[in-house]
C-alpha cells in the first residue's frame, strides 16, 4: 500500500469515527497478516511506544482487534478482518442516522424565519447543490451547464432513480444526465448567447419547491445562495419552468415564429424591454 493511499484510509477510518492512533494501530494491525505485540504496532504504525498498548486496548473495547497469546505467552493482536469492521461500521452509522432521523427534529427550535445563507466559492455551492438534489423526494428543477453537471450527473440521476420527477434544462449537450430525467436542452437563445449576454454561468437546483440554489460561475470566481424559504423557492422552480415551457414552445412553432413575436408583440416588447 503505498503512503498516498494509507493516507487516504486513515482519513476515511477518522471520518467513520475512528480516532488517528487507532485507525494507525488497526491499519498496521491489518497490514501485518499475522499476531504482533504492541512494540511492533507502534514500530509500524508510528503511534508512540507510552500510548500504544492504551490505543491497542481501545481497538480491543470497540471490537476491532482482539488479544491472543503468544508463544512467549505475551499478548499479541489480530484486527477484525476489514469486511467485518465495515459491516460493523455502516450497522452503527445506519442505526445513528435512523435514530437521529427522530430524535433531531424533536429537540429542535422552530427557524424564526427560513434559512438563507451565501455561498462564496465553487466548492460550497456544488456541496450544497447536492444536498438539495439528495433531499429532494417529490420533485427537482434543474437548469445547468456542462461544468457542474460533471459534479451532480450522479446525484441527480439517483434522484430520478429512487422516483423523483427531475426536470432539467441543459445548456449543452454535456449537461444532460443519464436516463430517468426529464431533459430540455436550452436552444432558445443558443447557450453561447445566454453565455455572452449574462456573461457567467447560472445555476438553479430546486428541491420539493421547498429549498433551492441559485448563484454564478464566472471565470476566476462563483457566488450564490442556499434558501429553504419556500416563497423564494417556489419562485425558483418557476424560473425553471418558464424556460422549459420557452423551450418546448420554441420547439412546437419555431425559432423564428417567436423571435418574430417577441419583436412585435407591444406586451412582449414591452416586458422585455426592447421598446
Amino acid at each position: 500500500m503505498s503512503a498516498v493511499s494509507t493516507r487516504d484510509v486513515l482519513e476515511h477510518l477518522r471520518r467513520l469515527g475512528m480516532p488517528g492512533y487507532e485507525a494507525k494501530a488497526y491499519v498496521a494491525l491489518v497490514a501485518a497478516g499475522r499476531p504482533v505485540n504492541g512494540y511492533e504496532v507502534a514500530k509500524r504504525s508510528g503511534v508512540p511506544r507510552s500510548t500504544v498498548y492504551e490505543t491497542l486496548g481501545k481497538l480491543v473495547a470497540r471490537g476491532a482487534a482482539y488479544e491472543v497469546r503468544g508463544s512467549s505467552d505475551a499478548t499479541e493482536y489480530l484486527p477484525l478482518p476489514p469486511e467485518s469492521l465495515l459491516d460493523r461500521m455502516r450497522r452503527e452509522f445506519d442505526g445513528s442516522v435512523a435514530a437521529l432521523r427522530t430524535a433531531l427534529p424533536a429537540v429542535a427550535a422552530a427557524p424564526e424565519a427560513p434559512p438563507i445563507h451565501g455561498l462564496k466559492d465553487a466548492g460550497t455551492m456544488l456541496d450544497r447543490a447536492e444536498d438539495v438534489v439528495a433531499a429532494a423526494r417529490r420533485d427537482l428543477f434543474v437548469s445547468i451547464w456542462p461544468e457542474e453537471m460533471r459534479r451532480l450527473r450522479g446525484p441527480v440521476e439517483e434522484a430520478a432513480g429512487r422516483g423523483v420527477d427531475v426536470s432539467v434544462v441543459a445548456f449543452g449537450e454535456d449537461a444532460a444526465p443519464g436516463a430517468g430525467a426529464r431533459v430540455h436542452r436550452h436552444r432558445y437563445s443558443a447557450p453561447a448567447a445566454v453565455l455572452e449576454d449574462l456573461g457567467y454561468r447560472l445555476i438553479v437546483v430546486v428541491g420539493d419547491r421547498r429549498e433551492a440554489v441559485v448563484g454564478g460561475f464566472g471565470e476566476d470566481a462563483a457566488w450564490g445562495v442556499y434558501t429553504a424559504d419556500p416563497a423564494v423557492a417556489l419562485m425558483a422552480a418557476e424560473y425553471v419552468r418558464q424556460d422549459i415551457a420557452l423551450q418546448i414552445l420554441a420547439d412546437r412553432v419555431g425559432a423564428a415564429e417567436l423571435d418574430r413575436l417577441f419583436a412585435t408583440d407591444p406586451d412582449l416588447v414591452r416586458l422585455l424591454g426592447r421598446g
